[in-house]
């Protein structure tokens, strides 16, 4: 295996796809593939296949392999970023996970969550993630979001992987704009981008100095997060932050059921799924979490 370690920059707005399914629970690969073009044709630099929002836990093996097909078809025609969650909580697992995206050149980057339930020490973090650079097909975005998998890190420690030839980026989401990701963006390791993972701290967070956003919101009102992107990157801050606090709503609407019950919900309505559908143990969103995001749309 021969790593490619010269990863495209991963500015910009790149929204996690949902999976949707049709009204007899198969996956929905039309509507899949209709999500992606709409998104990119609104400015999202690119797509996430298999992250969080696409209810990867509950699809099988083929099910992941049909999203990717999707998603890695839809970004060869359009030239835009792919990036697909792999990794596992244990290191020799997710470096078979990583292997397997050798099969989508298109991919341009994996999303690789912080192990998981077993808390290593900051080390063991460092450690495994040294091992999933050397052999990974593709640049790593390292998915920091403790309160999923029950690992904190520090900036040193964040600073540490990131340095690390084959680390591209990080997807920082601690449900906060914190000392950490202030003293992490302050001080960054070189060609190392930080992402925003909340969508509510988009806003701040691109304000410090990160070069854009994984964001379930970005379903929804996509030019607007691209513009927001784009203002911040202008210099232009009155206009930042007036899209900043709008967004930020939207956001928080957004999740006020587990994600994605809610932008499944909205889509549905809007037309562009199928189905509300979620898998168990999800359930879908009720009307009025549905209702208040329409009302969060409506004051953009």
């Amino acid at each position: 295996m021969t790593p490619n370690h010269t990863p495209r920059s991963l500015h910009g707005i790149h929204v996690p796809l949902v999976t949707p399914f049709a009204p007899g629970g198969e996956v929905a690969a039309g509507a899949l593939e209709a999500l992606a073009h709409e998104v990119l044709d609104a400015g999202a630099a690119g797509i996430v296949a298999l992250g969080t929002t696409a209810e990867t836990a509950t699809l099988d093996g083929a099910e992941r392999d049909l999203v990717t097909d999707v998603c890695a078809r839809v970004c060869r025609e359009r030239g835009a970023l792919l990036s697909v969650g792999a990794g596992a909580g244990g290191t020799r697992a997710a470096e078979e996970s990583l292997a397997r995206l050798e099969r989508w050149p298109e991919a341009t980057a994996a999303l690789v969550t912080v192990p998981p339930f077993l808390r290593p020490a900051a080390a063991g973090v460092l450690a495994h993630f040294t091992r999933l650079a050397e052999v990974s097909p593709l640049p790593l975005i390292v998915y920091h979001i403790p309160y999923r998998t029950g690992q904190s890190l520090d900036a040193a420690a964040l600073r540490a992987i990131g340095a690390l030839p084959g680390v591209a980026g990080v997807k920082y989401a601690v449900g906060a704009v914190d000392q950490d990701a202030v003293a992490l963006l302050g001080d960054l390791p070189d060609g190392f981008e930080v992402l925003a993972g909340d969508d509510a701290y988009l806003s701040p967070m691109l304000a410090l100095g990160a070069t854009g956003g994984i964001l379930a919101s970005a379903h929804l009102a996509t030019a607007r997060f691209v513009e927001l992107a784009e203002a911040w990157r202008a210099g232009d801050a009155e206009r930042a932050r007036t899209l900043g606090h709008g967004l930020a709503r939207l956001s928080a609407a957004c999740f006020a059921e587990p994600n994605p019950a809610v932008v499944k919900g909205v889509l549905y309505a809007q037309g562009r799924i199928p189905t509300p559908d979620v898998r168990l143990p999800l359930l879908p969103a009720s009307a009025e979490s549905v209702a208040a995001v329409h009302q969060a749309l409506t004051r953009l």
